[in-house]
């Protein structure tokens, strides 16, 4: 099982990051993939999640509005289209998957080792 998560990097503030999840070794469009971000010395957070066949999708608060998940299960992939991005969303993002959409990492079956992303002028 492995789910690889790219497309960080450094970006000012305000502008745009799209980040991928590819996934394999599972039946990927039997999952939910949710997306996690952690930034030193912070609790790993919840930043939105896709349910198997992209009926649900969630998002946390904080990125409501700014943040676009959608997924292609022909490719196995999750993408995480990401604007207006503001210093506080710098943070590892991580992608993980478990049977249904959840907000708690704890419920999650398998992660990816996760990405950087850095807003900084």
């Amino acid at each position: 099982v492995q789910l690889q998560a790219s497309g960080g990097g450094l970006v000012q503030p305000g502008g745009s990051l799209r980040l991928s999840c590819a996934a394999s070794g599972f039946t990927f469009d039997d999952y939910a993939i949710g997306w996690f971000r952690q930034a030193p010395g912070k609790e790993r957070e919840w930043v939105s999640c896709i349910s198997e066949n992209a009926g649900i999708t969630s998002y946390a608060d904080s990125v409501k509005g700014r943040f676009t998940i959608s997924r292609h299960n022909a490719k196995n992939t999750v993408s995480l289209q990401m604007n207006s991005l503001k210093p506080e969303d710098t943070a590892v993002y991580y992608c993980a998957a478990h049977k249904s959409c959840s907000s708690w990492y704890i419920d999650y079956d398998y992660w990816g080792q996760g990405t950087q992303v850095t807003v900084s002028s």
